[in-house]
Parts: structure tokens; C-alpha cells; sequence
């Protein structure tokens, strides 16, 4: 318990630090962020309708230590304030409405990902030296090595533009409404295709060569000697003993793979204009909407920080060493 206390409480004190970061870096840059919303619509509006605007907006020109704590009695109430791009969206609804897709995207990719990546692992390292070892991890590494842009656009001309198999852009036809029928469910998968492809393709091998390091560690220990003397099956030391083991280094990847995911995974999500957190941000930036910004960046931390307490969770439970650390 005292070990889950002490992760919860520096959770608690890094989360608090990126909400005063997210605050403060904003508004100490140069320049006024209102007046650069306002400028363009500046000369068409009065005195009255500009003051009316700002108060709407959440621009204030009081005291920054007043504006902040304003801001933090907002975020304790779950009020990210208003989208400029989207006005009058609230922030939140307009991050809900992404992450949807994110969350479809990253944790398909994720489970995809880990377990084949978990499965040639630990079968490149059982064999090693194999031609299932020797091709397919190396093979993987290469594939992974171009940026994720690159593999993106690959697929997007060989398996959208020249052999028309998928769409190439978008969640779904704009000819279907957002509804739950099998025509939206099979339109949406084919959409998802591409993207999860590149994501797929992007992250395997991180995972592959993980697990098979943590694989050869595990093997040379005594009790894998041990099971094999006592004339247990093959299959059963492979997975029983060996990668039981091996797995647990692993599960921090699941951690840091979440930060990825809720990122939007914005280089194939722009590619594919794939309307998740990562699409969102980008266009965020370019309309210089800096609550979204703002409200994307805190939700994602926040998402980061939780995933990674739960792994902290789940490692006292798989191995009880860890609590009396």
C-alpha cells in the first residue's frame, strides 16, 4: 500500500506541474493570444461586441495570478474552456469527440501490436538462429525504421490510389451518417484499415525486440535448466516458465505506448485526416486555438499519468517483490 501511495502521490505532483506549465507558457510568450484571435474580425466589430467576445472566450486581463487560479478552480470543475476554431464548443466536447477515434485506432494497434509482437518475441528467441529468428525480427526492424509519414503515404498510393482497395482518407464515407448499423460499422472498419496498418508497422518492432531480449534473459536462468531436466514439454517451458517471465519488463511499454496513442498519433492521423486527439492538434496549432491546445495537452498528460499508475498497479500484482520496495 505505502508503495502505491508514494506513485499516486508523484502522479498527483507531475500532473500539477503540467497544469501550471500548460497555464503559464501561453500567456508569458510574446505577443497577446487575444488580439491575434480578434485581429481578423477586429475592424468589423464594435468596442462592446470585441469586450463581449474576450469575456466569452475566457480572455481576461486580470492579475496572471488571479487567471490562475480561475484556471485551476475551471480544470478541478472539468471546464477547458471554449474552442476558438470551434466556437461555441466547449473544449471538452470537442476532445470527447476525437478521442473516440483515437481511442479505436491506438488501443486496436496496441492489442495488435503486442500480441504479435509478444508472440515473434518470444518464438524468435525459443529458436534463435532459426530462419524464423534470422528473417522476420530484422525484417521488422527495417520496416520500422522509416518515419511513420513515409510508411503512411506508401500505403496510402500502393493499397488507396493504385489498387483501390481502401479509402484513403477520413473515419467514414460522408455519404453515411454516424450511426450504429452494420453498413456504418463495415464503412468504418474499412476506413481504419490504413491507419492501423502504419501504425502497426511503425511500433511492432519495438515490441518485438523487446520481448525477445527479456526472452534470452529469462532463458538462461536455472529454474528453465530445471523444467527441462524434470521433462516438461517444450510448449509448456516456452510458455509456462519462460515468457511468463519475460513478459514483465514488457508491461512498462504498455505505459509509454498509451502516451503514443493519446498523442492521436498525429503524423498518420494527418495523413489519413483521421479525425482523432492528434488531427485535432494540429489543426489546433494552425488556427492558434490555444484552449484546445491547451485542454488537449492536459488531457493527454492526465491519460499518460493514469495508465502509467495502473501498470504501477498491475506490476505489485504479478510480482509481490515490488511492494516491499
Amino acid at each position: 500500500m505505502k508503495y502505491i501511495l508514494r506513485r499516486l502521490g508523484f502522479y498527483i505532483i507531475a500532473l500539477f506541474a503540467a497544469v501550471t506549465l500548460d497555464f503559464f507558457l501561453p500567456r508569458l510568450l510574446p505577443g497577446d493570444p487575444a488580439a491575434a484571435i480578434l485581429a481578423p474580425m477586429g475592424s468589423r466589430m464594435t468596442d462592446v461586441q470585441i469586450q463581449a467576445l474576450r469575456t466569452a472566450l475566457g480572455l481576461s486581463d486580470a492579475p496572471l495570478i488571479q487567471q490562475y487560479f480561475t484556471f485551476l478552480s475551471h480544470i478541478i470543475r472539468g471546464d477547458l474552456g471554449v474552442s476558438y476554431a470551434n466556437f461555441p464548443a466547449p473544449v471538452l466536447s470537442v476532445i470527447a469527440t476525437g478521442f473516440k477515434w483515437t481511442l479505436l485506432l491506438g488501443t486496436t494497434s496496441l492489442l495488435i501490436t503486442a500480441i504479435i509482437g509478444h508472440l515473434i518475441g518470444i518464438y524468435g528467441a525459443w529458436r534463435r538462429g532459426s530462419a524464423f529468428d534470422t528473417i522476420l525480427p530484422p525484417l521488422f526492424n527495417f520496416i520500422g525504421a522509416f518515419p511513420a509519414f513515409f510508411l503512411a503515404l506508401t500505403l496510402v498510393y500502393v493499397l488507396g490510389l493504385k489498387l483501390h482497395w481502401f479509402p484513403i482518407n477520413h473515419a467514414f464515407s460522408s455519404s453515411l451518417k454516424p450511426v450504429w448499423s452494420w453498413e456504418f460499422i463495415g464503412d468504418m472498419l474499412k476506413h481504419l484499415v490504413l491507419p492501423l496498418t502504419a501504425s502497426v508497422l511503425v511500433n511492432l518492432q519495438m515490441w518485438i525486440q523487446q520481448m525477445r531480449n527479456s526472452m534470452i534473459s529469462v532463458l538462461a536462468e536455472d529454474y528453465i535448466t530445471m523444467a527441462e531436466a524434470k521433462g516438461l514439454t517444450q510448449r509448456r517451458i516456452m510458455f509456462n516458465y519462460a515468457a511468463r517471465n519475460a513478459i514483465m519488463p514488457t508491461l512498462t511499454t504498455f505505459g509509454i505506448s498509451v502516451g503514443f496513442i493519446l498523442s492521436g498519433q498525429i503524423l498518420i492521423e494527418q495523413v489519413f485526416s483521421y479525425p482523432g486527439l492528434g488531427f485535432l492538434l494540429n489543426r489546433a496549432v494552425g488556427a492558434r486555438d490555444y484552449p484546445l491546445m491547451g485542454g488537449l495537452f492536459v488531457f493527454i498528460t492526465a491519460a499518460v499519468l493514469v495508465a502509467n499508475f495502473l501498470v504501477d498497479i498491475l506490476y505489485t500484482v504479478v510480482d509481490p517483490r515490488v511492494r516491499k520496495g
